[in-house]
């Protein structure tokens, strides 16, 4: 091959769009969410496997966030969302752009963890030498048996793991978000494999390419952006000039609140963003230390 082709066909290479994996199942809807959030218009339709996105840049796949990993390190996507479980479970080697953790169903943390039967002898993870343990991560687990000095039998569970002990198995390792499923399975956890989040993962070649780099750090941002809005609102409020520094004192704002002269020089305007938990306790004492025309606005992103 001449050094003009070689040279035209990485040139081609990198200004096709950014193959990008979605997550099927039980992260898709947040996702979808998510990237609204953003300001894409992503439109999954029933029974397709290649969403509609609003961005010629894109183009993008419904994948399992169990398979993710994989075809993002093989380069079949060039970038994906999933669980890091799923990433070390695949021993993939990724480039992780950002962590995607998210106060939504599904996007906030989940933790594996060893569980046995309630009455079981096994108090901790020297006790599961020589046990059976069913579980659908079978490298995370023989990574976190490694990690205690520990041999077991580990047998991959196809499902419904919480109802294998004691019978068919001594102990599990599986995925809980509160533990509800855990105890009404009368199950006991005794240790924690691994506390895993949504990342934005991208292939290391794809990332190395400039202006396919570019796409994923945008795309990243934006994401993150929506994330960081997602409990927080904006509040602006007139205040007495005298009553300024008291208000300060009240507001537990994400950066610097902006102090505005307003033409009544009595007078002046503040603007902040605070966390929307807070705005119920808040709202009156700020109005008692003087506030006046107190607005609470919703917020799409905020970039740091």
């Amino acid at each position: 091959m001449s050094p003009t082709r070689t040279k035209k066909t990485k040139k081609q290479r990198a200004k096709r769009p950014l193959r990008l994996g979605l997550p099927k199942g039980s992260l898709q809807n947040t996702t979808e969410r998510l990237f609204g959030l953003a300001g894409f218009d992503l439109r999954i339709r029933e029974r397709s496997y290649y969403p509609d996105i609003d961005d010629p840049e894109i183009e993008c796949v419904l994948i399992r966030a169990q398979e993710m990993a994989r075809y993002v390190d093989q380069g079949v996507l060039d970038a994906g969302i999933t669980g890091i479980d799923w990433t070390i479970e695949n021993k993939a080697k990724v480039k992780e752009v950002a962590d995607l953790v998210a106060p939504w169903p599904n996007y906030n943390p989940v933790r594996w963890v060893v569980a046995v039967k309630e009455g079981s002898p096994i108090k901790g993870p020297k006790d599961l030498q020589g046990t059976r343990i069913a579980t659908e991560v079978i490298n995370l687990t023989k990574r976190y048996l490694k990690q205690h000095g520990v041999k077991a039998n580990v047998e991959f569970s196809w499902g419904a793991t919480e109802v294998k002990p004691p019978l068919l198995a001594d102990a599990i390792v599986d995925v809980t978000e509160t533990g509800s499923s855990l105890r009404a399975n009368n199950l006991r956890v005794i240790d924690t494999v691994l506390e895993s989040t949504p990342r934005f993962i991208a292939n290391k070649e794809a990332y190395a390419d400039p202006s396919l780099r570019g796409i994923i750090d945008r795309v990243a941002l934006l994401l993150k952006s929506a994330i960081t809005a997602a409990d927080r609102v904006g509040l602006m409020m007139n205040v007495p000039r005298a009553s300024v520094d008291t208000i300060l004192e009240l507001l537990p704002a994400l950066g610097t609140p902006t102090v505005s002269t307003l033409s009544d020089d009595r007078w002046t305007a503040i603007n902040t963003v605070i966390r929307e938990i807070e705005v119920k306790a808040l709202l009156p004492r700020l109005r008692e230390a003087g506030a006046r025309g107190i607005v609470e606005y919703p917020l799409n992103k905020i970039i740091d």
